[in-house]
């Protein structure tokens, strides 16, 4: 079986009426893609951000005549628009294998994996982290990610409480109980990402007792061995009083998100409570930690 594909530029503003115009003419799908290069990082819940030039793309049934097709979308848009409509066939494939062979096992530090539910683990003495790409924030692939991933290999939580602010899908929760934490408070606002964290544990054999998984308004608010933080930089700012007090004398504060432009507001907004460390930078991402004074 095939299809025909149909995919022009628009505007933000002119997403909406391409968008209906696709649907009328009887669309099979629509998605959206960025034109550009505008990173969307994780949205707040309720929100949809759109990037400023957006591609649509339309699949449609191969018994339509792509001929009429583009004479209709043609007559229906601006002239600026039309200039970058183009057409394809697409085949039938395999979809779940190339889903699959796209995402493969992640090394994130030595004798530390990020692995599939479908893959074999590459070392099989190592310690893995069973993660499949879902609707929640955090895969290990990120900069970010894995920049706190080996931190905590390197730095391995043996015995401590940890805090997982902003969860999204336990990656860092998780890698920390396997690394020998022995107790997490997994938090988030996103009610999807306290379900994919909930998930992964099950997945990751992780037991009920070892992990409490909650929203900030509920969470429990005793001081803690170490409190991870992978969120962006203008939240990590504003809850650095907050952090402060649930980091115990003594204990170690790991935040990441950050570009290595926001560097200096990170650091000023810790530095009074946490004796920071050497911030850590891959690509223009930095991850930063101290101990608290």
């Amino acid at each position: 079986m095939a299809w025909w594909q149909f995919s022009l530029n628009c505007q933000a503003s002119e997403l909406e009426l391409v968008e209906d115009l696709m649907q009328e003419l009887g669309a099979l799908s629509l998605s959206i893609s960025d034109a550009g290069d505008e990173p969307i990082y994780e949205p707040l819940p309720g929100t949809t951000p759109l990037w400023k030039e957006s591609v649509v793309t339309a699949t449609f049934d191969t018994e339509l005549d792509p001929e009429f097709l583009y004479q209709q979308i043609s007559s229906a848009l601006p002239t600026r628009l039309v200039a970058s409509l183009h057409r394809h066939s697409l085949q039938e494939r395999d979809w779940e294998q190339a889903y699959k062979q796209h995402f493969q096992p992640i090394q994130c530090a030595p004798g530390l994996w990020i692995v599939p539910s479908w893959s074999e683990p590459p070392e099989p003495q190592a310690t893995v982290i069973v993660l499949d790409p879902g609707l929640a924030f955090g895969t290990g692939s990120h900069p970010t990610t894995a920049l706190c991933l080996a931190w905590l290999a390197s730095n391995p939580p043996t015995g401590s409480h940890v805090i997982d602010y902003g969860c999204g899908s336990g990656i860092l929760a998780i890698a920390a109980l396997k690394l020998g934490a022995e107790h997490v408070l997994a938090v988030d606002i996103d009610a999807q990402a306290l379900t994919a964290c909930r998930a992964n544990a099950r997945a990751n054999h992780i037991d009920a007792g070892q992990i409490q998984i909650s929203t900030p308004e509920n969470m429990d608010d005793d001081p803690t061995d170490l409190l991870v933080a992978n969120i962006l930089a203008g939240p990590l700012v504003e809850l650095a009083p907050r952090f402060a007090s649930l980091v115990r004398p003594g204990g170690y504060i790991l935040l990441s998100g950050i570009l290595k432009s926001q560097l200096e507001d990170i650091q000023l907004a810790y530095q009074s409570d946490f004796t920071l460390a050497r911030a850590e930078v891959r690509e223009d991402w930095v991850c930063l930690s101290g101990q608290r004074i």
